[in-house]
């Protein structure tokens, strides 16, 4: 699993993301194990990380199970199955802050 998280690190890190964190969820918390949550500038930014998250899943053979927010890019979530991806604009993550709803960071 760490391999996983760090190889979806290294891609919102290659386009530039702030602010990565990952939450470990509790079992029965929510649908996956983890949450990578970034931070992008601007919609296209996100746009671009959501990219490559997709990309890097696809060359790894990470299952990729959907994508949505894309179009407007303010958030975007990758869902990989254990992992699911969170790409905010500054101005959505802040509104959202999902670090404050679930707990455990790593």
């Amino acid at each position: 699993m760490k391999d996983k998280i760090n190889l979806i690190k290294e891609a919102c890190e290659e386009k530039i993301a702030k602010d990565i964190e990952v939450i470990e969820l509790e079992n029965g918390q929510a649908l996956a194990d983890y949450f990578v949550i970034a931070t992008g500038n601007t919609a296209n930014q996100t746009q671009s990380i959501a990219d490559e998250v997709e990309k890097i899943a696809t060359e790894n053979n990470l299952d990729l199970l959907g994508k949505e927010g894309y179009r407007d890019g303010n958030w975007i979530l990758v869902d990989l199955g254990d992992i699911i991806v969170h790409v905010f604009t500054p101005e959505f993550r802040e509104y959202y802050d999902l670090e404050r709803l679930w707990s455990k960071k790593i």
